[in-house]
């Protein structure tokens, strides 16, 4: 694998006059958040799946939620934990690790056909169905925190098990797969989910059914101070968006930025606000357009057409993480005219590679890189583990995981696991800073700057060096 498969502080904006665009905009996106709320959180399913169905989508290990490239003793491990062989899934979990050793849930299972029903137990959310990519980048995260705690005797001598849910970013989907986990006494916490629309739905359920939520990747402005079981991993935004907007204006020298944002994916509607606040703050200004990605008449070359003729000399592109064939497109026609600017969402192996030299140059702010943790316990275990460096989201799902085996270290119930992590004085050792929760249940921490430039293998995200 690539960088692509795969320090605490705390900021003040300064005060500024924002031009009333600049409200019109921040207000719609407001507008858009509240319509989808109401879309999504509030709406009757129109997806139910019966018990079978929605079982299908939960495995300790009894079956295979990832058949891309799964190998024959793969099959045989999971066909034996079903008929509760678990000497013989263990073997075939092995040999199937030596085959493949990136595989993160292989090794989950096999960590789960090593305990017995003492295990306590959690789950995770990932969107298999929908991108398969980021759900192996996140169960990486919580294979290895899983695999790390279990070889050194468990949680105060109790193993961990882990159960991987299939949600597709599916906000049906994940509303009844997080209702599920609520009902099973089981379940001590959740890592998930994935999209910010996932976490979102997700959220309430948890919430009244007094679950720990901990997601590792959503960062929308509607999940800060969401509820006591509710947590993040990551960043809030404002502390990812503010040093992306520093850079364009204090070293870049470009002003004039046009956004292009997803208004179905709230945690992109939250970065573009706070990007846009935060550029206006450095004296930078923002361009009108109207460019939505969620748009089923989209077209790049027209959103393009509009930002230049109207004078911008960069572009934030700010997509949904399972539309980013659409960013993509957005890049190829921009030709290199604009700058092109960020939110972490376009973080993944696919931007690279399938927009090579269309988006190099590009730049945008993420929590964890492996080379600014190279000498980290994490990033070093990371790479011998799954054969390369991993990204931050296989880093933030490890967080989240540590942050809950801490917490079952001092507590090993729903509700006392909460107490714990809400503690200030809760930390937990992670994939670089400490874990720590602000009262909101957002991450302490900041960002890395990230561009992608000409590498060995053709494009790939580096460092953005001061």
């Amino acid at each position: 694998m690539t960088s692509t498969q795969k320090s605490n502080s705390t900021s003040v904006r300064p005060k500024a006059s924002v031009p009333p665009i600049v409200l019109l905009l921040i207000g719609l996106g407001v507008v858009t958040g509240i319509s989808w709320l109401k879309g999504n959180i509030f709406s009757p399913s129109s997806q139910s799946l019966n018990a079978g169905a929605l079982k299908d989508r939960m495995s300790l290990g009894n079956k295979l939620l990832i058949e891309a490239d799964a190998t024959p003793e793969k099959r045989a491990g999971v066909a034996a934990f079903a008929k509760g062989d678990f000497k013989g899934a263990i073997a075939q979990f092995e040999a199937s690790l030596r085959k493949r050793q990136n595989d993160p849930e292989t090794l989950i299972y096999l960590n789960n056909a090593r305990v017995d029903d003492t295990a306590l137990r959690i789950a995770v959310g990932v969107p298999i169905g929908s991108n398969l990519n980021v759900a192996q980048e996140m169960l990486r995260g919580v294979a290895q925190a899983q695999d790390e705690v279990n070889r050194n005797g468990g949680i105060d001598g109790v193993p961990l098990q882990v159960e991987i849910v299939n949600d597709e970013n599916n906000p049906e989907i994940v509303k009844q797969v997080a209702t599920e986990l609520v009902k099973d006494s089981r379940i001590l916490a959740v890592v998930g989910h994935n999209a910010s629309n996932a976490s979102l739905v997700a959220a309430p359920i948890y919430q009244q059914g007094q679950l720990v939520m901990v997601t590792p990747t959503s960062f929308a402005n509607n999940l800060s101070g969401f509820g006591s079981y509710v947590f993040r991993a990551v960043p809030t935004t404002r502390l990812m968006a503010e040093p992306l907007a520093q850079y364009v204006v204090g070293t870049t020298r470009k002003t004039n930025i046009a956004v292009c944002y997803d208004s179905q994916a709230p945690d992109n509607v939250s970065f573009k606000d706070e990007f846009v606040a935060a550029l206006v703050a450095q004296g930078g200004k923002l361009v009108p357009t109207v460019c939505d990605f969620s748009t089923p008449n989209f077209n790049p070359t027209t959103a393009i057409a509009q930002a230049v003729s109207s004078g911008a000399e960069g572009l934030l592109v700010s997509p949904h993480i399972d539309r980013l064939d659409r960013a993509i497109d957005l890049a190829r026609a921009n030709q290199g005219r604009l700058a092109l600017l960020g939110s972490p969402t376009l973080y993944t192996i696919k931007t690279p590679q399938s927009g090579q030299a269309d988006m190099n140059g590009l730049v945008l702010p993420v929590p964890w890189h492996p080379t600014a943790f190279a000498d980290h316990p994490f990033a070093i275990n990371a790479k011998y583990r799954w054969g390369g460096a991993v990204n931050w989201r296989t880093a933030m799902a490890y967080d989240a995981s540590r942050a809950i085996i801490k917490g079952l270290e001092q507590d090993k119930t729903r509700s006392g696991l909460q107490n714990v992590l809400r503690s200030p004085a809760f930390s937990a050792s992670g994939a670089g800073d400490p874990v720590k929760f602000l009262p909101s249940g957002d991450r302490l921490g900041q960002a890395v700057l990230v561009q992608i430039q000409p590498s060995a293998s053709g494009y790939d995200f580096a460092p953005l060096r001061p």
